[in-house]
């Protein structure tokens, strides 16, 4: 019906303009809009719309308080960048793959968790937050997913029971998105030298890619891919070292060391992309990169209407004292509660390690029109191989 509305309209313009319009079409190779029936998502914290509440304790007040009115699974006071996807998809947001009640399931699933690595983690969650459920546990939680709804679908009886379930056709023409990788940068800081970190990094990017396979053998052919952000920009990593040598940070503040290894994990990571076009010649593979637009907001936070980027919205950080957002505790002899700042639209780290709901947006403008993605497609087109 749209379209025959559309096709009225142009009937109704002069006869050489409508041929010049169409003209311009054909000549400029526009594709034409992807009409997705699903998101799959897969990521960490950046991305996680519930999964590590529903698996571990429940991510509390004040998150999500500022979109949602209430903790909404996320680590952030409202929405996340795979949020502004969904609805600039005209989808709903993803439910939790983890999350047993309230869910929908009938255009797509999110099996990111807080804490997420690409590769398996030798620690627990309660050591240092990293999540059980890497990413090759999230493809196998996809693979389990899509096997049951098969199932399922077949043996519901009426639309009802059909509702909150993915058609099974509808995996080859979904989109698959991919936020993941900080962590296993974290860890690696935490863990080894740089040079050390520098030579792994080959072995993370091809478990990336592994992922991406798995997904393209069960029918998968659209894929969005995230590179990692300036891990170094995160006000977190000068809550102990508040007198930093000379040169360890840059002019915006950020750890120079840090953000240097995640461009050298992009590199490699967008590098690996391109090989992988040609080993799946079907899928439709977008690199994005996310750092040029995190950076971008960072360096040039006061043009674009935000606090010092270093400046954190939620919790109480005072020189070596810190209590984090939404937790309690003893300072000097006081009880201290990590409540969030009165404007966190102005700021753009929300609790010190994630972002706040303007920053998500504002990097979701500028990357969702495809102006930092290779090839250089919005994600309305990201079903079109180039």
């Amino acid at each position: 019906m749209v379209g025959m509305e559309i096709w009225k309209q142009l009937v109704l313009l002069p006869s050489g303009l409508f041929l010049s319009l169409w003209v311009l079409g054909v000549s400029c190779g526009v594709s034409p809009s992807c009409s997705f029936p699903a998101i799959y998502n897969f990521g960490d914290s950046n991305s996680d719309t519930g999964g590590i509440s529903a698996a571990f304790e429940p991510i509390r007040a004040p998150y999500g308080e500022g979109f949602f009115r209430k903790p909404a699974g996320r680590d952030s006071d409202g929405r996340l960048i795979i949020d502004f996807i969904a609805e600039h998809l005209r989808l709903p947001y993803l439910s939790a793959y983890l999350n047993s009640l309230g869910t929908n399931y009938g255009h797509g699933a999110n099996f990111a968790t807080g804490g997420s690595t690409i590769r398996r983690p030798n620690e627990t969650i309660f050591q240092y937050g990293i999540s059980p459920f890497s990413l090759d546990m999230q493809t196998a939680q996809f693979l389990q997913f899509k096997a049951r709804t098969a199932d399922l679908f077949r043996q519901a009886k009426n639309p009802s029971d059909r509702s909150k379930l993915p058609n099974p056709q509808d995996f080859a023409e979904a989109l698959y998105t991919f936020d993941i990788g900080q962590n296993d940068l974290s860890v690696g800081f935490r863990k080894l030298s740089f040079d050390q970190l520098r030579a792994e990094i080959p072995d993370i990017v091809n478990q990336l890619a592994t992922a991406v396979r798995r997904i393209y053998e069960q029918g998968g052919r659209a894929f969005w891919i995230h590179n990692t952000g300036p891990i170094g920009c995160l006000p977190v990593n000068l809550f102990y070292n508040l007198n930093p040598a000379p040169g360890y940070v840059d002019e915006h503040g950020c750890v120079k060391g840090q953000n240097d290894m995640a461009i050298e994990f992009n590199r490699q990571l967008k590098d690996r992309v391109i090989k992988l076009r040609a080993e799946l010649p079907q899928a439709a593979i977008t690199y994005v990169d996310a750092y040029a637009a995190k950076y971008g907001l960072i360096s040039n936070a006061k043009n674009e209407g935000f606090v010092d980027p270093m400046k954190v919205c939620c919790g109480y950080h005072v020189r070596y004292d810190h209590v984090w957002c939404g937790n309690k505790a003893t300072v000097n002899g006081s009880l201290v509660y990590g409540a969030s700042c009165g404007n966190p639209s102005s700021s753009i780290s929300w609790d010190g390690v994630h972002y706040t709901q303007a920053a998500n947006q504002w990097v979701a403008n500028h990357i969702l029109n495809g102006a930092l993605s290779n090839p250089p497609i919005p994600i309305t087109q990201a079903c079109h191989r180039s």
